[in-house]
């Protein structure tokens, strides 16, 4: 069964977040520099919300606010959509299909383990169905 904590265990554990107070500017140099698409939002090791791409076309860049003045706090989304790492892909994507989002936390408890992408959802099937389809023909293949 492939779940949502062997792709932690493959992508890695590397989890990037930052306080509410930090500026929509800072939160994307960060998100450059890393090379990804959203920010999880911890205070006092509680996680709040989280900032993505989209919060930033949103809610910056169409109202006419300042990256380098506004505080994340004041675009994130606190409405977060958390999955457990024994949950399936198939699973987390149909929440995220049902949610309408691209990010999960991944929560075991109170304790934030990491983050999945929709990407990483996606390639991870792509993945085991490649190996099934190559074992599949392996077996028709055998005289």
């Amino acid at each position: 069964m492939n779940t949502v904590r062997h792709i932690l265990q493959v992508k890695g554990f590397d989890l990037w977040t930052v306080t509410p107070d930090i500026t929509v500017f800072d939160g994307l140099r960060i998100m450059a520099d890393k090379d990804i698409g959203a920010l999880l939002v911890v205070e006092h090791d509680k996680l709040l919300g989280i900032f993505t791409e989209r919060h930033y076309a949103r809610k910056i860049v169409l109202l006419g606010k300042t990256s380098q003045k506004t505080p994340i706090r004041d675009v994130m989304s606190t409405t977060l959509v958390p999955i457990h790492p024994d949950q399936t892909v198939e699973e987390a994507l149909a929440l995220m299909s049902e949610k309408k989002v691209h990010y999960l936390p991944v929560m075991e408890g109170d304790h934030l383990l990491g983050i999945l992408s929709i990407g990483d959802a996606v390639t991870s099937i792509i993945f085991h169905q490649r190996a099934t389809i190559r074992s599949l023909e392996e077996k028709v293949a055998r005289p």
